[in-house]
């Protein structure tokens, strides 16, 4: 992909407001990562790692919510795995998955990451994407006058992520989009085009940088539950979450793509929901399900590594469900996709997607067609693997300014 820190607009008015003083060296800027779910962490590990190696750069890390939930993985053990040792962890979940405790949630974190953020002193605050735990990252830090670093904003998508997203862009001192048209979207917003930087999507570093084949041991019966798989056979895999704006759907909605998948009865890779509210009723259906077809061919996963993310989907016959990874991953690896329902609306995509309503022919149908298709040619539209290095040279080198103005020109 071709990179660029400003569009075809003039340029940036000069900006009066304050930078942020370094604190501690004056040569070195203290980072701090807020990872709060297995997907934040697979798309900020590369600049994790860049930021560590980085000879002006410290690393800080919270690891907090769901990443430290056994029912989600336990994520917090894989970073640890990784070589990343938290400065602290935050504990923000409220139980019930519905739209009360998320915005609970929300509130909590922001309670907690204020007191971590000024334990920490961080000179930057760097943030992921769109969730409701990126939104408590954003409001500490900028209500605490740390300058906020955002990855993935601009994008396009469905359910109350869409508004997360651009909160979060508006709320942020500095940009890392993934794509040309996301870029241009933040800068219409009216963020000053000299904050805004096209890195490319850090999960695209991963891919790059990890061995794709499939290991032997990828589908031992220990990790999950289920049917046992064999990796010589071909696969599907299904990652489905609840869409928050459908809340109380969640149960039909899974449903439907359960239908398609008993009909296919192919080998299925199963990874749990998010904890998103309407996990439950998602995954009320998976058990039901379970119990249901004990001979069924799925087996069901509650994580992978992010490496091992990789291998799973980069080998698989077809990609299924809502999530992001099918279009972004999906479209670098050139994996079929059947992006279903609402939960991606207007998000960019390459020619490895197809869509489908939540309707169990329909979903069968075009998973059929996919698998059939065969594999894509990739695309670099998020990224060409080398976003981590550039995001963590921008940390290093930019001058941030914590006082914003709108900057339409």
């Amino acid at each position: 992909m071709s990179t660029r820190k400003t569009p075809n607009t003039p340029a940036s008015p000069k900006r009066a407001g304050t930078k942020r003083k370094l604190n501690g060296s004056p040569s070195v800027r203290k980072v701090c990562v807020v990872v709060n779910s297995r997907a934040n962490y697979a798309r900020i590990k590369s600049v994790m790692r860049a930021i560590q190696r980085h000879n002006r750069l410290e690393l800080q890390l919270v690891v907090g919510a769901s990443a430290l939930l056994y029912r989600y993985g336990n994520v917090v053990d894989l970073i640890r795995a990784d070589g990343f040792e938290p400065s602290s962890v935050v504990y923000s979940i409220v139980e019930g998955e519905n739209p009360t405790t998320m915005a609970k949630s929300t509130g909590m974190g922001i309670i907690e990451l204020s007191s971590q953020f000024e334990n920490l002193q961080p000179d930057i605050v760097l943030t992921v994407a769109d969730r409701f735990e990126t939104m408590a990252t954003a409001i500490a830090a900028s209500y605490m006058n740390i300058p906020l670093a955002h990855t993935q904003g601009g994008e396009v998508t469905g359910s109350i992520d869409e508004s997360v997203r651009h909160a979060i862009t508006k709320l942020s001192h500095i940009h890392f989009p993934a794509t040309e048209r996301a870029h241009d979207y933040v800068v219409r917003m009216g963020e000053a085009p000299d904050t805004v930087h096209l890195t490319g999507c850090p999960a695209i570093d991963l891919l790059v940088d990890t061995d794709l084949s499939l290991s032997a041991n990828l589908f031992d019966e220990d990790r999950g539950t289920g049917a046992p798989l064999d990796p010589s056979k071909p696969y599907i895999v299904v990652l489905q979450h609840p869409v928050t704006t459908e809340y109380g759907s969640g149960f039909d909605q899974i449903s439907a793509t359960l239908e398609a998948v008993d009909r296919l009865d192919m080998q299925t890779v199963w990874l749990w929901p998010n904890v998103d509210a309407g996990s439950d009723d998602v995954s009320k259906g998976l058990r039901m399900y379970r119990e249901e077809n004990p001979e069924a061919d799925v087996h069901f996963y509650r994580n992978f590594p992010a490496e091992d993310y990789a291998r799973l989907i980069n080998n698989a016959a077809a990609l299924v469900g809502n999530s992001s990874s099918a279009l972004r991953e999906g479209a670098f690896l050139g994996v079929p996709a059947v992006n279903v329902g609402t939960r991606q609306q207007g998000r960019e995509h390459a020619a490895n997607v197809r869509h489908a309503a939540y309707d169990g022919a329909q979903i069968e149908r075009t998973v059929r067609e996919q698998i059939e298709h065969g594999r894509y040619e990739s695309s670099d539209m998020f990224g060409d693997g080398h976003a981590g290095v550039r995001i963590a040279n921008l940390l290093a080198e930019s001058e941030i300014y914590i006082q914003k103005q709108l900057a339409y020109q």
